[in-house]
């Protein structure tokens, strides 16, 4: 891991007393890291190589065995692609990481790229058959990231020339050179997608949204790393300046949706019931908020910037407003939706159950919080602890491997449910552990 330290950090730091005891940390990083291992990385890898098709198969049932038609998304590909990638550089020479990462490489560049009007098509089947010709800023921001990792792991340099491909479609067909970000949905040819009056109220299309930006904004930290130039650089530091001051709010989380001139897409002064069918446009997502916390920090740090209080303050605010307004104080974890309604005091919880992913993002930025500001009211070691136990007994399938979907807590019928699907893999959580070991066993206590 990138550990982020501007200069204000370092100052801020220097007046804190010592984080929690070495022994208790490198505790912690030798259970996440044997987990990371041999509960998740050696789990997928090499199971989830398609020797028959190419690429990698993507649903696994509850005892991580493959099932059904095998479909295969732009976004799970590039993920895995991305991850085997990560985890060689973690652990060089583990042979298993390489072959998956050079096989997901390969697919990428053959079946997922579209060969006549460029940019990676969104869905293909088990054979690489186009399911979905439209294309997605998301779904090609995993790509870059992807490609970039693996030039960073292995150097090659046809994955950069690649990824460098990928940016360019984008900044052509997706960029919005007038009002900034990126549009998210596109036709084949790269032409935009619009709403118009017969797109349905709760459907996305057409609209720009926050989680292609925090991805987008996510990807090209990674190029730029591998390819920094100045371009890349404008458009990330672009993506960090409009995720922090246009689509989070003051309170500190995430509009969800847009319109194309960033006018948020907001029902809260419609009935309960018209929000609560348009949740999927408008709601409080404490998992993206935490995520993003993260994420803008890296930019940051990666994009040079000295003394950036400004992304500093909102990274905590965002993770401030999560801890209290969507963390479960009994048994920890984040919930996965909250809501401002107009005639209800302060915010509600429209969805108590606690999603994998969530989890995993909150170990992250809680760690990397908790070094920030040891000395913090909110005491986000203790957190950090608190929801690594609640991970380890609810979320983790010690028999089977892998991690359910959300926390038997709230959702024991997950323990019988999917452990891998198009939306499911294993990039979330070895980020996460990943990260919280080599920041456990750093030297900054």
């Amino acid at each position: 891991m990138r550990l982020i330290r501007p200069a204000v950090i370092l100052i801020l730091l220097s007046s804190c007393k010592a984080v929690p005891e070495a022994t208790e940390r490198l505790a912690l990083a030798d259970a996440m890291e044997h987990s990371a291992k041999n509960e998740l990385l050696n789990k997928w890898y090499p199971a989830v190589i398609d020797q028959e098709y190419g690429g990698y198969i993507t649903t696994f049932d509850a005892t991580f065995k493959p099932t059904g038609p095998q479909d295969k998304m732009i976004v799970t590909q590039a993920r895995h692609v991305w991850t085997s990638s990560k985890a060689f550089t973690d652990y060089p020479g583990t042979e298993d990481y390489r072959r998956s990462a050079a096989h997901g490489l390969k697919f990428l560049k053959e079946v997922m790229w579209d060969q006549t009007y460029g940019g990676f098509y969104t869905l293909v089947d088990r054979t690489g058959k186009v399911k979905d010709e439209q294309k997605t800023a998301y779904g090609n921001a995993f790509g870059i990231y992807a490609l970039s990792a693996y030039y960073l792991a292995f150097q090659d340099t046809s994955a950069l020339a690649l990824a460098k491909e990928t940016f360019r479609w984008l900044e052509k067909h997706s960029h919005d050179a007038k009002l900034k970000g990126y549009f998210q949905h596109l036709n084949r040819d790269g032409t935009i997608v619009k709403r118009d009056d017969t797109t349905p109220s709760a459907a996305e299309l057409g609209y720009k949204d926050q989680n292609s930006s925090i991805h987008l904004l996510e990807a090209f930290t990674e190029l730029y790393q591998a390819w920094p130039d100045p371009l890349v650089k404008e458009r990330l530091l672009e993506m960090l300046t409009l995720i922090r001051d246009t689509i989070t709010t003051e309170k500190g989380y995430l509009v969800l949706f847009f319109q194309p001139d960033w006018t948020p897409v907001t029902f809260r002064d419609s009935s309960e019931a018209t929000v609560l069918r348009h949740r999927g446009l408008d709601h409080v997502s404490f998992g993206h908020d935490v995520e993003t916390a993260f994420l803008m920090l890296e930019a940051s740090h990666v994009a040079g910037l000295e003394n950036d209080t400004a992304t500093l303050t909102v990274a905590k605010r965002m993770v401030d407003h999560a801890l209290q307004n969507g963390w479960d104080q009994t048994a920890g974890g984040f919930y996965d939706e909250g809501y401002y309604f107009r005639d209800k005091p302060g915010i509600t919880i429209i969805k108590d159950t606690k999603n994998w992913w969530a989890q995993a993002e909150g170990l992250n930025t809680l760690l990397m919080m908790a070094d920030l500001f040891p000395n913090d009211e909110r005491k986000y070691f203790e957190k950090f602890t608190m929801l690594w136990r609640y991970v380890d007994n609810n979320l983790i399938d010690h028999e089977n491997g892998e991690w359910y979907q959300g926390g038997l807590d709230k959702e024991p019928e997950q323990k019988k449910a999917l452990k891998g699907h198009i939306w499911k893999a294993s990039y979330h959580q070895y980020r996460a552990l990943s990260n919280c070991v080599k920041r456990l066993r750093s030297s900054r206590q």
